[in-house]
């Protein structure tokens, strides 16, 4: 295989000609073949688009050249594109920090420009990874920025409006579903009369508090430790870069943000990470709740509530013909699993840091990155396979309303809660219904008891 010998601090090494990355990508490439997934597509994008911003602040400043920054501008959108997906190999665990990816996008970046001004890949005297693509930065500030704009970026992007379509589809159920009287349950036992309605509609609010979680975390995720450089005391950076790489990244992504208003603690801290991962774990909890309750009210169909008609999505079983389960339930559930873990490696993560620095950067960028897409895809399709499909089953509801022991809660202010219990306990034995027993015992005449025990007046 034809290949190209490049030099750094620790010697020469041996790069397929046809690659675009360079010695530390490839160093790193044999150092840590650990897991096989590299780092997510979003992060490189986001990146990248990082990339581009300080080129376009060098060049207002002055350090870099008119020719160079063009050059690198370009190469940056083209890798921001996802044209060079493939150059970008390095595993999500690698050395601390994201040295190895950070140089990685330099040295890609570095070679596409040297194309772009003519040149051959390793010429690094037109174009060079550290001095031109990675001027005014380190890669302790751009990491740690590109996770926040990352997380920022695909939680407006993807998370949220998925959350808002998911909590509009049961605010929709709630007006559906506001005349259906049900049976209530507490401690997984029956209790007093709701509407199916009411029952979607806590559905509703608790994404909403959800979203508003989340929305509040974009403020912190939305200060950026840019011009900080290796410690926070922005070493090596031009008097206006800071403001000029924060003005340009804003334009690029259409989203405010603004320079860190404590620098040396947003480098040393992960705080507006640890912010966001708490509120996609919240509501990660809050969907895998509402999935419970789904998969409760839907089972059956002969032995269990059965008062939710979910959509059949697909066979349940490989020896039972005719089973239908809850897959697109049990599918959210896994995926919020999944969240929890990835939030507890967040917080140890972000627990580790020391002095100057959290090196742990790269696993949290992963892994709050990864909760937001396998959340945002999650909740898409159990909107469009489940959510949307829910119809109640009268027949069933009814039926458990009718042997529902907690009407005599109804009775209380009337005789009293000791004769009420009584009365419950009596019709639970004798196989009655609350009002059977109360005809039967002559406590109040009919006409009385069906407007007291009439399940509509008690919601």
């Amino acid at each position: 295989m034809p290949y190209r010998t490049e030099r750094d601090v620790l010697g020469k090494v041996k790069i397929d000609s046809s690659s675009y990355y360079g010695s530390e990508t490839k160093r790193a490439i044999d150092n840590f073949p650990v897991s096989g997934i590299t780092v997510s597509p979003d992060f490189i994008h986001y990146y990248a688009l990082i990339k581009k911003a300080a080129a376009k602040a060098n060049l207002k400043s002055g350090k870099l050249s008119q020719e160079r920054a063009s050059a690198i501008i370009k190469a940056a959108e083209e890798v921001a594109s996802g044209k060079f997906a493939d150059q970008f190999p390095v595993d999500v665990f690698q050395a601390g920090a994201g040295t190895s990816t950070n140089m990685n996008l330099n040295e890609v970046i570095a070679n596409r420009a040297i194309e772009l001004l003519g040149g051959r890949k390793g010429d690094y005297k037109k174009v060079h990874p550290n001095d031109h693509v990675n001027m005014s930065q380190s890669t302790n500030d751009t990491y740690h920025a590109a996770m926040r704009v990352a997380a920022n970026a695909t939680m407006r992007r993807n998370l949220i409006p998925a959350l808002k379509a998911l909590a509009a589809t049961f605010q929709k159920k709630a007006a559906e579903f506001r005349n259906v009287v049900k049976i209530g349950r507490t401690h997984l036992q029956d209790a007093v009369p709701i509407t199916l309605g009411d029952e979607m509609s806590g559905y509703y609010g608790a994404i909403e508090y959800a979203i508003e979680g989340l929305e509040q975390s974009l403020a912190q995720l939305s200060e950026l430790p840019l011009g900080g450089t290796a410690v926070g005391t922005g070493i090596n950076i031009s008097k206006d870069y800071k403001a000029n790489v924060i003005r340009e990244l804003s334009a690029i992504t259409r989203i405010k943000f603004k320079p860190a208003r404590h620098m040396y603690a947003t480098m040393q801290q992960e705080y507006a990470e640890l912010a966001a991962s708490n509120a996609i774990k919240t509501a990660a909890i809050t969907l895998g709740k509402i999935a419970n309750d789904i998969r409760l009210l839907g089972s059956g169909p002969r032995a269990g509530l059965n008062e939710l008609i979910l959509p059949p999505v697909q066979p349940g079983s490989s020896i039972m013909p005719g089973k239908i389960n809850p897959s697109m339930a049990e599918m959210l559930n896994m995926v919020c699993f999944e969240v929890y873990g990835n939030a507890c490696t967040i917080e140890q993560a972000c627990s580790g840091g020391q002095l100057e620095l959290n090196v742990f950067m790269p696993i949290i960028a992963f892994d709050m990155l990864y909760s937001i897409k396998i959340l945002s895809n999650a909740v898409n399709a159990f909107n469009s396979r489940c959510a949307r499909g829910i119809k109640a089953n009268t027949k069933a509801i009814n039926a458990n309303l009718e042997r529902n022991l907690s009407l005599a809660t109804a009775l209380s202010p009337y005789i009293g809660y000791a004769k009420a219990a009584d009365i419950a306990a009596k019709a639970y034995r004798e196989g009655k219904t609350v009002k059977e027993v109360c005809l039967a015992e002559g406590i109040m005449p009919k006409q009385e008891l069906d407007r007291i025990l009439n399940p509509k007046n008690l919601v």
